[in-house]
């Protein structure tokens, strides 16, 4: 007969093996599915920045700095060059309006004013000769007129005499026709004078009037050279105080240069420059303040510069109420120059998040405050203190927002 076998009780080694393979397959099931897919990085806390965000009235400015200038500048340019004689009033004084600033030579011009003199010395005595040659020629003229009307006359007479005496048949019909011929020429005669008498005094008259327009001409002419002359003198266009000038004994002005500059102080405005992100929100008439001592000052932008340079474009703003007492050409002031009304929105506090994610996503810390997970937000408006969240974000939500250059592209950070 068969013996019968018995199995042996009790686990086994093959047993504890899939026992121990299902485990893991179980754990590393359980891992795909609670664990995070990202990148994880260890952070210090405490070496953070964090903000919560808040619901409140978002104030719409931007924070500039502005320079006081003179309300206007007005800039002098050399009417005519020459050489600076003399130096009459040092740059930042006060100046009235005609004060003389600098002088200048200029011999050539002195060479042109002493030539043009002489030609009009030349051209009044050709005037003064012409009209005596013109008087002259006239008393001639009118001599001869009367010679001629003279010889009219008594060769009319002498016809009418032999006429009379001709028709009482007194005289030969020669001598009569003699009379007769001599009256017509006689005639013919005072009327060629006549004409010769009126066309000198036409022509005379005409190169009188020429000779005195030509000299009105030359005296004109004389006279803007005499004043530029005076231009030598340079002056002060209006009251002000004498600005940047740009002048030395004995240094070549040229005509047009630029000398100086005269600024307006019976008012000021300030200038600034903006970043040119918000070039298509900075409006003329837009208001602003700034605090001087205990007191705030309103100013409102009066003009926009279009030109961009180096990220920036220019504004001028005036003073819409009072100025500070003590206000020179020159200060510094921090201006908050308002945008818009404020308005209810979500607020984050800025920081320097900002310029790793362009305000695209943040860093927001879980409720169990032990780990912070990578959030797409969206930002809109800014100004100095708070971002405007318009999308990504609850009230009451902790962000961080120091920089993230640190975090490379952890999807996931572990607060330790």
């Amino acid at each position: 007969m068969d013996t019968k076998i018995e199995k042996k009780k009790g686990i086994k080694p093959k047993h504890i093996a899939i026992v121990s393979a299902i485990l893991l397959f179980l754990y590393f099931i359980g891992y795909l599915a609670f664990s995070d897919s990202g990148a994880t990085l260890n952070v210090e806390k405490d070496k953070l920045t964090i903000s919560t965000t808040i619901n409140d009235k978002f104030n719409d400015y931007i924070s500039i700095s502005g320079l006081v200038k003179p309300i206007s500048t007005v800039y002098l340019d050399a009417y005519e060059g020459g050489r600076v004689l003399e130096i009459l009033i040092e740059e930042g004084s006060m100046v009235k309006k005609g004060d003389i600033i600098l002088k200048l030579e200029n011999r050539e011009l002195y060479g042109q004013i002493l030539n043009s003199e002489t030609n009009l010395a030349i051209k009044q005595n050709d005037l003064r000769q012409t009209q005596i040659n013109f008087e002259s020629k006239r008393i001639g003229g009118q001599k001869s007129l009367l010679e001629s009307q003279y010889q009219l006359k008594k060769a009319k007479r002498k016809f009418e005499q032999y006429q009379a005496l001709y028709k009482d048949e007194l005289i030969a019909g020669e001598e009569f026709l003699q009379a007769e011929e001599g009256y017509e020429l006689a005639q013919k005669n005072h009327e060629v004078n006549k004409f010769q008498t009126k066309q000198d005094s036409l022509l005379n008259t005409t190169s009188i009037k020429e000779l005195v327009k030509d000299l009105a001409r030359m005296k004109q002419t004389l006279s803007m050279e005499y004043e530029r002359i005076e231009n030598l003198n340079v002056k002060a266009p209006i009251d002000g105080q004498l600005g940047l000038l740009d002048a030395e004994l004995g240094k070549q002005i040229g005509r047009g240069q630029s000398i100086a500059q005269i600024n307006v102080l019976t008012d000021f405005k300030i200038e600034s420059t903006v970043d040119e992100h918000y070039i298509d929100r900075i409006k003329k008439g837009l208001t602003g303040t700034f605090e001087r001592g205990d007191t705030s000052y309103g100013v409102t932008l009066k003009k926009v510069y279009p030109e961009v340079r180096e990220g920036k474009f220019k504004i001028d703003m005036v003073f819409s109420g009072d100025q500070p007492n003590n206000i020179r050409t020159g200060q510094n002031y921090y201006i908050k120059l308002q945008l818009g009304t404020p308005t209810e929105a979500l607020l984050l506090t800025r920081g320097a998040f900002f310029q790793s994610t362009g305000g695209q996503w943040v860093y927001v810390i879980d409720a169990s405050g032990s780990f912070a997970l990578k959030r797409s937000v969206k930002i809109g408006k800014q100004n100095p203190k708070h971002y405007e969240v318009l999308e990504g974000l609850e009230t009451g939500e902790q962000v961080i927002i120091s920089g993230y250059d640190a975090f490379g592209e952890s999807d996931k950070l572990i607060l330790k």
